[in-house]
């Protein structure tokens, strides 16, 4: 018997998905007719955490925050049965994941944190990665059934918080990109670029290609042999700035890297690899 407790739209579909593999799934959501909608399909919808969670094996969380999932599992821990294994999605953070993984250990559950990259298709499909870390042990048991659940499991180590590190990494890009990506956006109607000629330029020139390399350049910590100088990066920053405000337009995050080029420049960098601005982040 499975238990889930958060049926928003990762949730929900995580559990369809179980039930179509033929599980049975009891489920509680904090607002009640999300976790009800999920008995069409074969669920059965309880109304406290105490009550969805007595007689699973494996007790699966998607929920907002490190307080919901600490709240969730005390109002859920009088029905728990002894020795069940707690999986938790739910992005939180490092020390959070570090120390429920300790509390529910010393309480006789196993708890393994495994946020994941899916959206709510890819839950319903069962594909995406799945993130770990800790007991290897456990993992191993785990393993097979979490395979299940998504389209890769990433194993990061022994350490417990490792998973929830990599998945606020990945975050952490992701709203980087997206507001890089806005600004782009903006800077194409300043410059009155349809978007079918950007959609055009990017299926063509992948930037994304260039991370791995980037990476490599960027936590090597020699800037001395350029391929973009610096100067040059904040010359053509500036052309984007010029542009955006001849429009009229905003832009989120440029204006913040123009301030850092300046600095770096202002020490001496101008010469020196563009992705010098990230010496202080790898050194």
């Amino acid at each position: 018997m499975i238990a889930f407790l958060g049926t928003g739209l990762l949730g929900s579909n995580f559990v369809r998905a179980l039930l179509q593999k033929g599980e049975s799934v009891q489920v509680w959501n904090r607002t009640p007719a999300k976790a009800q909608a999920l008995e069409a399909y074969g669920a059965k919808a309880f109304g406290t955490p105490g009550e969805a969670v007595r007689g699973a094996d494996t007790i699966h969380l998607t929920l907002k925050d490190d307080a919901s999932v600490d709240q969730v599992l005390a109002q859920a821990s009088a029905g728990l049965k002894p020795g069940a294994t707690i999986i938790d999605h739910t992005t939180t953070s490092m020390p959070g994941a570090i120390d429920r993984t300790r509390r529910w250990a010393e309480a006789g559950f196993p708890y393994q944190h495994a946020p994941v990259f899916m959206g709510p298709q890819n839950a319903l499909d069962s594909t995406g990665t799945m993130l770990v870390s800790g007991d290897q042990d456990l993992i191993a048991r785990l393993e097979p059934a979490l395979a299940r659940m998504t389209g890769k499991v990433l194993n990061f180590g022994p350490e417990p918080g490792r998973a929830a590190a990599m998945k606020l990494l990945g975050n952490c890009f992701l709203v980087a990109l997206t507001a890089g990506t806005a600004d782009t956006l903006s800077l194409a109607k300043s410059l009155d670029v349809p978007l079918a000629d950007l959609t055009t330029l990017f299926s063509t020139w992948n930037p994304g290609a260039l991370l791995p390399a980037r990476l490599q350049r960027m936590s090597g910590g020699d800037f001395s042999k350029p391929s973009w100088e610096l100067s040059m990066a904040r010359k053509d920053t500036q052309l984007f700035l010029e542009a955006a405000d001849r429009a009229g337009r905003h832009l989120a995050v440029i204006p913040a890297i123009a301030v850092e080029m300046d600095k770096w420049i202002a020490r001496g960098h101008g010469g020196d690899d563009w992705t010098v601005i990230a010496k202080d982040a790898v050194s």
